[in-house]
């Protein structure tokens, strides 16, 4: 397929963070796109507003004339979220059209581009927003594909007139093995993803292989201790190539120094909280360095940071009430965020309120859920979030809620946990979870703000 010949792009599936990106890529260059996804969203709505046409009932007949028949000026893009058995994904497979994952294209679009991207199990989408801004922000500029809506653009991808792309690279479906980088940036290989890989030792190979396609010439900055081979390692823990020191909190507010072998940034001021965002900024640092942005103005994008939302996103911050979004679904997700939370407001008592996200996930970490869980004062389960999934007998927020050993706790629905909120207007609230727990973010946020 050449990008060259597109006229039109058809997304089945055009509602996820990823899809959407595209979209909007391919619409700002002034092709025809439309799509299909099951449910609107704030985010179709935006998509919508942008002149993209969006269907949200499974049916082919809606689909345009215009992508009746495959040629070269057709693309059709989909997503493996969506069932195989979608009447729209299937005509397109029926009328011999080529499919290409998300992933697909976005290899495609990175060759001949000069490629930075940001692989992890956790820390990956924060971790290339920081890239992205940094570049952007000194004026050394580029384009990006990111994982959430960058705080500072309200948008998930942005268009550079340069070479330079930064990338959130999935290792979900091994859908990171499409890309070729210059830098790559590896933060995390917890196990996840194991109704894909199985078990933890496949998930490390395919991360292996990601920085094994690395341009010749590249370099691969990977968070100390990881299993794989690193041009430089980094870390906020022990000493590294690249490692931050002199870490503290003023005023609710993080800052720190930056050393590798040849620079020292001081007192670097980040624009978003939490510890384990001192680490993410660490990596994000270097890569800017690499590419030849100036310390200065490194340090200058940092403190104009204002992050990804719901990743770790303020959305009360009063003398009465603090309100904390964070999209965290993995345990060490959780124990970052959490562990956060309490160092940052070490006097509050903490209200966590969390969805499980997949049946398999909830199964395979149980113990390791109800380790971190245990560490809020307070904490609401909601049912498990399936997307993807039929449930696993035995796999409920009952099972999970039994194995922790924090005594105030509970199981509530989306409704039930309003009006909890309502009654008590507990002082520290923190939202966790990958579902569709975010319909809760603004009814909360007016809960404890309308004080």
């Amino acid at each position: 397929m050449k990008l060259s010949n597109i006229q039109r792009v058809y997304l089945v599936g055009i509602g996820g963070i990823g899809m959407s990106g595209l979209a909007r890529y391919f619409a700002h260059l002034g092709y025809a796109v439309c799509g299909y996804d099951k449910t609107s969203t704030p985010l179709t709505s935006e998509l919508s507003k942008e002149g993209i046409g969006i269907v949200f009932e499974d049916n082919s007949a809606l689909i345009p004339a215009d992508f009746h028949s495959p040629d070269e000026h057709t693309l059709v893009i989909w997503t493996p979220a969506i069932p195989k058995n979608s009447k729209i994904l299937n005509f397109f497979i029926d009328k011999g059209f080529e499919l290409f994952k998300r992933s697909q294209v976005l290899g495609i679009l990175s060759e001949g581009m000069y490629t930075i991207a940001v692989a992890g199990t956790h820390g990956k989408t924060t971790t290339s927003c920081m890239v992205a801004h940094i570049l952007k922000h000194s004026g050394r500029d580029c384009s990006a594909f990111l994982g959430g809506i960058a705080s500072n653009y309200n948008t998930n991808v942005l268009y550079g007139k340069n070479n330079i792309m930064v990338v959130e690279a999935d290792e979900y479906d091994r859908s990171f093995l499409t890309l070729h980088p210059d830098i790559a940036i590896v933060t995390s290989m917890d196990a996840d993803h194991l109704d894909i890989y199985g078990d933890h030792n496949h998930l490390n190979e395919s991360f292996k292989l990601f920085v094994s396609q690395l341009k010749p010439g590249g370099n691969v900055i990977a968070k100390k201790g990881l299993e794989i081979d690193s041009t430089l390692t980094y870390s906020i823990k022990e000493h590294a190539d690249v490692y931050a020191e002199n870490i503290r909190i003023e005023k609710g507010e993080f800052y720190f120094d930056f050393k590798n072998a040849e620079v020292s940034i001081n007192d670097i001021h980040l624009g978003i909280p939490g510890i384990h965002n001192v680490e993410n900024a660490v990596a994000a640092i270097q890569a800017a360095l690499l590419v030849d942005v100036e310390p200065e103005k490194v340090k200058a994008a940092l403190t104009a940071f204002r992050g990804v939302k719901r990743r770790f996103e303020y959305l009360v911050k009063t003398p009465e009430h603090v309100y904390i979004d964070d999209y965290a679904h993995h345990p060490e997700e959780l124990r970052a965020a959490i562990s956060s939370v309490k160092r940052i407001y070490p006097d509050k008592k903490l209200t966590a309120i969390f969805q499980p996200h997949l049946f398999t996930r909830t199964r395979d970490f149980a113990d390791g859920f109800a380790e971190v869980l245990s560490m809020a004062d307070e904490l609401i389960l909601l049912d498990i979030y399936p997307a993807r999934e039929l449930p696993i007998e035995g796999v409920t927020s009952q099972m999970l809620l039994d194995k922790i050993t924090l005594a105030d706790k509970k199981i509530l629905s989306k409704a039930e946990t309003l009006a909890h909120i309502k009654s008590e207007m507990p002082e520290l609230v923190l939202t966790v979870g990958a579902g569709d727990i975010d319909q809760l973010v603004q009814p909360l946020k007016h809960i404890l703000s309308d004080v």
